[in-house]
């Protein structure tokens, strides 16, 4: 397991994390760390795992890329003192190349991309026990679709810098994989194959479980 007794885990993302969690910072009751796999995964924690005791922060926002992550490293990771920080980036990374093609100021490429991860692994280090990257991910079966080629090719980036930080990756396409096409149709779990359902944010917080707590979130 990779929590720790008293650990603060802080998520950090674009609308996939963010899912209406609190300002300026998530955490607590009431939805405050939104509706998405991070009130999942904090819930699982709580009730498979009440002895660990841990802090669960939400800092993800809508709409960002892994430029706009990384510049507010310091103020929204860094400065809550966090054990455990889960970066969940990347699909905004690809997917402004593809649904805003004429506003290239906003692409990030693949270069770029690596070494923003690997900045924020410098950065870390010193401050955050354990870094997690979970990969970006495109709920798409055909390999040879132009986005989801594209984002393969940015979960591997992630891959190789999370070897090369020491930080533990979680290939959450892969998860997605295991779904589509052999029991759902994308939709079903992303009404645009990028924005889960309910069930698709499940997924995601067991899948995170499985890494994080070396099981499905449930007790050994």
């Amino acid at each position: 397991m990779y929590i720790q007794k008293g650990d603060t885990l802080l998520f950090i993302g674009d609308s996939i994390t963010d899912c209406g969690r609190r300002r300026p910072v998530g955490e607590g009751l009431h939805g405050a760390l939104g509706e998405g796999y991070v009130a999942l995964f904090h819930a699982m924690l709580e009730i498979h795992h009440p002895e660990q005791r841990c802090r669960v922060i939400n800092m993800g926002c809508s709409g960002e890329t892994s430029r706009e992550v990384l510049s507010r490293w310091q103020t929204d990771v860094l400065a809550l003192e966090p054990d455990v920080v889960v970066v969940m980036v990347g699909i905004n990374d690809v997917w402004h190349a593809f649904n805003r093609p004429h506003q290239p100021q906003m692409h990030v490429q693949e270069a770029e991309f690596g070494q923003n991860l690997r900045t924020m692994a410098e950065n870390s280090r010193g401050h955050v026990r354990k870094l997690v990257f979970a990969s970006p991910y495109f709920i798409e079966p055909n390999r040879q679709e132009p986005m989801r080629r594209k984002m393969d090719c940015f979960g591997q980036r992630m891959r190789e810098e999370a070897q090369r930080a020491g930080a533990l990756f979680i290939d959450t396409q892969a998860a997605f994989d295991r779904l589509v096409p052999a029991w759902y149709h994308p939709s079903a779990l992303a009404w645009d194959r990028v924005h889960p359902t309910q069930s698709g944010h499940l997924l995601l917080a067991e899948t995170l479980a499985r890494a994080l707590c070396g099981d499905s979130g449930q007790e050994s």
